[in-house]
């Protein structure tokens, strides 16, 4: 049976991605956006199993609207895929609350809120899958990119402690760590207002930011393929770095921290009451 999917972000980069992967695959996707008007070319030629639904995943009366819909139109959804998403540039000091906070609402808020509405469904059949779109920033950081990855490492704890929830009642989550892939999020980005001392440290990633998109490596129909794979295999994993700079990434700050953990652990382990 064709499975029922709930994309949000589905007019581009991943989500678009997706979408066209689990059409192909067969499925149903309702693919929700801010501008529906931005997916009627899928709608059109896959009139039959894709439908756009508009949503803004801050708005969480909508985000409850939207999920009761799709579950009693279609009577379940599959896989839920929290893709919607931006990204900021700018220092942490330079980062005002008021960025931080809108970040935090399209990453963290705003996935919660969904995770919330489809897992009562979930439950009662005993299978899902939840997608969580991360970012190799989800395990790691750099200059300039302290909000993005606070909301990214936000919605990776999140996940663990999710799938350690929801695992025993059937349901997956698979948490997708991606590199520069050639999506628009290099493009969707705001950036915060300059202060001088952090032009060494935080200018490079500006001017990468800036002239980055559109010349990125990854393949965003290859993650999607990965994904699915991931999906379908009897041990999906929690995390899915993708890319080789995805991969390298990760792979070296664990390395990192095990051996900063490593050179302090006998400190660190003497600190019980005598």
């Amino acid at each position: 049976m064709s499975k029922v999917w709930l994309i949000t972000g589905a007019n581009s980069g991943f989500g678009r991605a997706l979408t066209e992967a689990a059409v192909a695959a067969g499925d149903v996707v309702v693919a929700a956006a801010r501008r529906t008007e931005t997916l009627a070319d899928l709608v059109a030629a896959h009139p039959d199993q894709v439908e756009a639904v508009r949503l803004d995943v801050t708005d969480l009366a909508a985000v409850d609207a939207v999920v009761a819909d799709v579950t009693a139109r279609h009577g379940r959804i599959d896989v839920l895929v929290n893709n919607a998403g931006r990204t900021h540039v700018g220092a942490a000091e330079e980062t005002t609350d008021a960025e931080l906070r809108a970040l935090f609402e399209v990453h963290v808020f705003g996935p919660a809120a969904l995770v919330r509405a489809v897992l009562p469904s979930m439950r009662q059949r005993r299978s899902g899958a939840i997608v969580q779109l991360s970012s190799m920033g989800g395990q790691m950081s750099f200059a300039g990119f302290s909000a993005y990855s606070a909301t990214k490492f936000a919605l990776e704890g999140f996940s663990e402690a999710l799938l350690d929830e929801v695992a025993p009642l059937g349901i997956k989550v698979l948490v997708v760590e991606p590199g520069a892939f050639r999506t628009g999020l290099m493009g969707n980005r705001s950036v915060s207002a300059e202060i001088d001392d952090y032009a060494a440290t935080v200018g490079p990633t500006r001017a990468m930011a800036a002239a980055g998109d559109g010349a990125q490596p990854g393949d965003p129909a290859k993650a999607a393929a990965a994904i699915l794979t991931a999906l379908a295999a009897e041990n999906t994993p929690l995390h899915l770095p993708l890319g080789n700079d995805g991969v390298d990434a990760v792979l070296g700050h664990l390395d990192a921290v095990r051996a900063e953990v490593t050179a302090w652990e006998k400190t660190a382990r003497d600190t019980a009451f005598d």
